[in-house]
């Protein structure tokens, strides 16, 4: 066994290796086949003599796609809970984070699962819990996974899944990031305004307006800038309130069609952000980050990740850097004219990237697939700029 493939492993809640202060994190729990040893196996597979007798097709290959922070839902978790190992995920996330986050997920509040410290891990442990299912249903599907890619937190998840790190760490490495936005969030009044625009909109130069507006408010360094490139013409814009209020009452000037302020508790993907930088760039040194055995894509710059040290450095600038979704899903589903698109899974909360997606590529969303973590069907076609932030 090569060392790559010894040292890549699925770590669910399960991370031995994590020493954090007093926390006793659990070992992983003997049973069946695990999501990790299935990436493995077709590593192993590829890095082979017959590798390219063993190659799959495009129209074979799997895509799985990660949601964010926005997502969450009371009731979350409860269409997952019969598949093997979910429990223990949420067992182990327990002791990461000290609190109940299944019962948190499945009963509420609203108003407590929305706080960022909170709505955060509960959409990564979501996610990862849907990987479960997915595997449990159709394994062939992580056998088959080419690339990864999550929005905002959800990149933590999609790393995680790919055996980057553990899931210990990588939870504890989100419990610490999501406080730590909590509070830049709360020292100063900002937020996030979703714009869908035209061709004419000028988003940069609105941007700048409202800034100059702030300004004239007496308000000192004023903050407006995209920060969520969702798909054409669609964008997500955070800074001060008094930014996005401006740009709500001047909407038909800039050629905005619609504008909406998302319920979210700050300016996030922004300098206003800056004071998580530290907290999450001293733990992030504390972890042990591999090479992940698929291809998982960065959202400061579309691209994939090439080496653990730029997995390290990019999360911590995604934090006040606008995530590039778009540029993102036309990096994965780029291809020649005439070659099948991977079967696309979006794996947790919600169905908001599969719009997305529909909105960026409509024939690779023809091969989309969501994995419900609910026992109700959810709406089929929501609002992508709802709940992605």
């Amino acid at each position: 066994m090569s060392l790559r493939v010894a040292r890549a492993r699925w770590a669910r809640g399960l991370g031995a290796g994590c020493r954090r202060r007093a926390s006793s994190f659990p070992v992983p729990p003997p049973g069946a086949e695990s999501v990790a040893e299935l990436l493995r196996g077709a590593t192993e597979a590829e890095e082979g003599p017959w590798a390219a007798e063993t190659r799959r097709t495009p129209g074979q290959c799997s895509v799985l796609l990660f949601p964010g922070q926005g997502s969450q839902l009371v009731g979350m978790g409860r269409g997952l809970l019969a598949y093997p190992r979910v429990r223990e995920l949420y067992a182990a996330a327990r002791r990461v984070l000290g609190y109940d986050l299944l019962e948190l997920s499945l009963h509420g509040p609203q108003e407590a699962l929305d706080r960022t410290a909170h709505c955060q891990p509960a959409v990564f442990v979501a996610s990862l819990a849907a990987v479960e299912k997915l595997h449990h249903q159709q394994p062939a599907v992580i056998e088959n996974c080419v690339a990864a890619a999550g929005f905002s937190v959800g990149e933590f998840a999609a790393l995680v899944f790919a055996g980057a790190m553990e899931f210990s760490e990588g939870l504890y490495a989100v419990k610490i990031r999501a406080e730590a936005m909590q509070e830049a969030s709360e020292a100063v009044p900002s937020g996030m305004l979703s714009v869908l625009g035209r061709p004419p909109s000028k988003f940069a130069f609105a941007c700048l307006e409202a800034q100059q507006h702030c300004k004239s408010l007496g308000i000192e360094n004023p903050v407006c800038e995209v920060s969520n490139y969702l798909f054409p013409e669609c964008r997500v814009i955070s800074g001060h309130l008094e930014a996005l209020k401006f740009l709500q009452k001047n909407s038909s000037k800039y050629h905005f069609r619609r504008t909406k302020l998302l319920p979210v508790s700050g300016g996030f993907h922004t300098r206003l952000m800056e004071p998580a930088l530290e907290p999450l760039a001293q733990v992030l040194k504390t972890i042990s980050i591999k090479k992940p055995l698929v291809s998982v894509y960065s959202n400061i710059n579309g691209n994939r990740y090439m080496h653990p040290k730029h997995i390290q450095e990019l999360l911590v600038q995604q934090v006040v850097s606008p995530v590039k979704w778009e540029q993102t899903m036309h990096a994965i589903y780029e291809r020649k004219k005439g070659t099948a698109f991977p079967q696309t899974f979006e794996v947790g909360p919600g169905q908001q990237l599969g719009t997305i997606l529909k909105n960026c590529n409509l024939q690779a969303w023809k091969s989309y697939s969501h994995v419900d973590v609910l026992q109700a069907t959810e709406d089929p076609d929501p609002d992508p700029e709802e709940s992605l932030r």
